[in-house]
């Protein structure tokens, strides 16, 4: 029976465009070949780490929203797991899959649409002086 999943896996900073394009490939050629079907894939640029991770501050994160068997995810797991340039993965059975930009990618354009001048007022921090 079929589930649905969210998968983000983290390469490495030094990594190349190609080489992040080529894993998640991977990743999507071992779910459709076992009869499943990723429905999204976002590629959420390289972001800073909240601390270090292996020496490195940076990660290229990618998200996959895949239908597939639970054996599967333990595949991709072992994979991932044994990839150099993965530096971190996670992968999460959900109730349904979203169509819609994840967080990652609606906080990047909603920064994004607005210039210097344009910033809202509810997000400019209030300055308290003493």
């Amino acid at each position: 029976m079929n589930k649905c999943y969210e998968i983000v896996f983290i390469v490495r900073q030094d990594a190349t465009s190609n080489l992040v394009e080529s894993i998640a490939a991977s990743v999507s050629k071992v779910v459709k070949d076992s009869g499943g079907d990723i429905t999204k894939t976002e590629f959420c640029g390289l972001r800073a780490f909240a601390y270090p991770i292996k020496k490195s501050k940076k990660g290229h994160y990618v998200l996959l929203n895949a239908i597939c068997d639970g054996e599967v995810i333990f595949e991709l797991d072992r994979q991932l797991r044994i990839n150099e340039d993965v530096v971190r993965h996670l992968s999460v059975r959900v109730e349904a899959l979203d169509s819609n930009p994840s967080a990652l990618m609606q906080s990047r354009h909603y920064r994004e649409s607005f210039d210097d001048d344009d910033v809202p007022s509810d997000n400019v921090p209030e300055v308290v002086a003493e």
